[in-house]
């Protein structure tokens, strides 16, 4: 499959989707420093279009569940479960890292959710900035706690801790 590749501009920087007919294998923030420019929306295909299309829609707060076409190969059997119970922790709404082992079974299991979080492949899409520490503080986000803060703000004020 060949992998197709657009650059969505956002309030948190630069954007590159990467999809093949399959469907979304990556959103990932740019460097503020990388020579990325913006992909026109007429010239973004298939999957990479409608995950720009709704992404551009969660921006301006006129969507609050992607529904794109995922295809994500990479990660462990654990990361993938971790990953696959991020959407279930909805818009405006956050839970601990605690609260994801336990959902797992594995309450023990905090940190290496934490480290799966980190090596989310579909930031935004797979809501990781919906995890944050047991005691309500931001910690840890690939993207940076700024744009983990940002995120949060965006959903108000509708976040809320929600405990599995």
């Amino acid at each position: 499959m060949t992998e197709a590749c657009a650059y969505l501009p956002s309030a948190l920087g630069m954007l590159a989707l990467r999809g093949t007919e399959a469907g979304l294998c990556a959103v990932q923030f740019q460097p503020a420093d990388a020579a990325s420019p913006a992909t026109p929306p007429a010239q973004v295909a298939g999957c990479l279009r409608e995950a720009y299309r709704q992404l551009q829609a969660y921006f301006g707060r006129e969507l609050r569940e992607f529904t794109v076409a995922t295809h994500v190969t990479a990660g462990t059997e654990f990361q993938r479960q971790v990953w696959a119970a991020l959407p279930g922790v909805g818009y405006g709404t956050t839970a601990s890292y605690l609260d994801l082992a336990r959902q797992l079974g594995n309450a023990g299991a905090v940190r290496a959710v934490g480290a799966a979080n980190g090596q989310n492949p579909l930031a935004i899409i797979w809501p990781c900035h919906r995890i944050i520490g047991a005691g309500g503080q931001l910690t840890g986000y690939a993207g940076g706690l700024p744009r983990k803060k940002w995120l949060l703000e965006l959903e108000q004020p509708h976040v809320q801790t929600r405990l599995f």
